[in-house]
């Protein structure tokens, strides 16, 4: 008893109990008005009854079912309650269930709120006069209509004050025990069902799996970027006294490449926004089509690329083709970063074709030598992340000094064009 006493969460009960009865307050000042235009019609007591019946019943019924009601109750029984909820924040009633339950609910705290709005009025109010009784001067005197006490003037009077005490701390023992209860009811009625829960959890789900899928777009697109920049200005510091024109292109583009990152950059994290509106436009992802960009953004920085393309890759599915397009885009960057000799020393071999089987990606480069960019990365990870979506196959690895990465996609390829 003295624990419960001592916890703080029995006086947040006890308020939260306080707010419903003044929502019970509210009530009874509306249907007090409603109910004495009922008697004014002098209907027969049976109507008259079921009229003033559904004047008691039906408001808080409406205003329970109010979307918004189980957002204001989920915060007023997580802040009072104690309870947590698995859906968090606790938003609006969005279907029809929700909102029957967040009625049920609402009434419950009404009637809680009620009862013990009501005991709280008799304990405070007759503990104020029983606590001062004894010091009164010794007679009789009137508690209610009908109901009076005797002071003696002894200490047998002390049974008075004892009595304002032990309803008082009935009063709290009571509100901790509803309070407990309906912490105990609350995530039945206004949290998730089980089918709700399912259907959280897949969205939740599907935001990681775009939020992983963003941030494999934004480590592929700016860290080769990055690369091609960090190639082309030691290509130009290089050369820059001794040839001026070369070090001109590496330094456009380097403005290029930096130009490039942060579009994608800006694009990412547009869509990673919360405050994004739905239907905001977002810049076109880069498909198999902008190959040609990709390469010669590469060039710029002194290495060699050669590139060999077969079959109808225009025909690809959209979804392959972007893929396949960030697939190159990171066997490029680790060309870049772990060539290990000068930029103008490497060379790379890049072969897309497109066949019955599906489409094959194959890249190859030197590797000979310590590389400039030995630390681990989430590259080669990220490729085998996008090649399983597409159950495709990764192979890489180094053999007779170079290293190949060679990764095939199943595709059905239609002659309509991209899906």
């Amino acid at each position: 008893m003295a624990n419960v006493l001592a916890r703080g969460s029995t006086y947040l009960r006890w308020v939260y109990l306080l707010l419903g009865a003044a929502l019970v307050l509210a009530f009874i000042l509306v249907d007090s008005a409603l109910v004495a235009l009922i008697d004014d019609l002098n209907l027969h007591p049976v109507p008259t009854g079921i009229l003033s019946a559904l004047v008691v019943v039906v408001p808080p019924v409406l205003l329970g079912i109010l979307p918004a009601v189980r957002e204001v109750e989920g915060i007023a029984v997580e802040s009072l309650l104690g309870v947590r909820f698995e859906e968090r924040p606790l938003g609006p009633a969005r279907t029809w269930p929700q909102r029957r339950r967040t009625a049920v609910w609402f009434c419950l705290h009404l009637v809680a709120g009620g009862l013990i709005g009501f005991l709280t009025t008799v304990v405070v109010g007759l503990g104020a006069v029983l606590l001062t009784a004894p010091f009164r001067d010794a007679g009789r005197y009137d508690l209610i209509d009908g109901i009076s006490y005797h002071v003696a003037g002894r200490w047998t009077d002390l049974w008075m004050p004892a009595t304002a005490l032990a309803g008082l701390l009935a009063l709290f023992l009571l509100s901790s025990a509803l309070g407990a209860l309906l912490a105990y009811s609350a995530p039945r009625f206004l949290g998730p069902t089980p089918a709700e829960r399912i259907e959280l959890l897949e969205r939740r789900t599907a935001t990681l799996a775009e939020r992983n899928r963003l941030a494999r777009e934004l480590h592929d697109s700016v860290g080769h970027a990055l690369s091609l920049v960090t190639i082309q200005a030691a290509a130009a510091r290089r050369v820059l006294g001794t040839d001026p024109a070369f070090a001109e292109t590496a330094l456009a583009a380097m403005e290029t490449s930096a130009r490039a990152a942060l579009a994608d950059l800006d694009h990412v994290l547009g869509l990673l926004r919360d405050d994004r509106r739905p239907g905001t436009e977002t810049a076109p992802q880069a498909t198999l089509g902008d190959v040609a960009r990709l390469v010669e953004a590469t060039r710029a920085g002194g290495i060699t690329v050669d590139v060999r393309r077969s079959g109808e890759l225009d025909e690809l599915p959209a979804a392959v083709s972007r893929e396949a397009y960030r697939i190159v885009q990171e066997g490029l960057t680790n060309a870049i970063r772990h060539a290990g000799r000068p930029a103008d020393q490497v060379e790379v071999e890049l072969s897309i074709s497109l066949d019955g089987t599906g489409l094959l990606l194959e890249l190859t480069n030197p590797v000979t030598g310590p590389s400039d960019h030995s630390g681990g990365g989430r590259g080669l990870a990220g490729i085998r992340e996008r090649v399983s979506v597409l159950q495709g196959t990764v192979e890489a690895g180094a053999a007779a000094g170079r290293w190949r990465l060679a990764v095939t996609l199943p595709v059905t390829v239609t002659t309509k064009g991209r899906q």
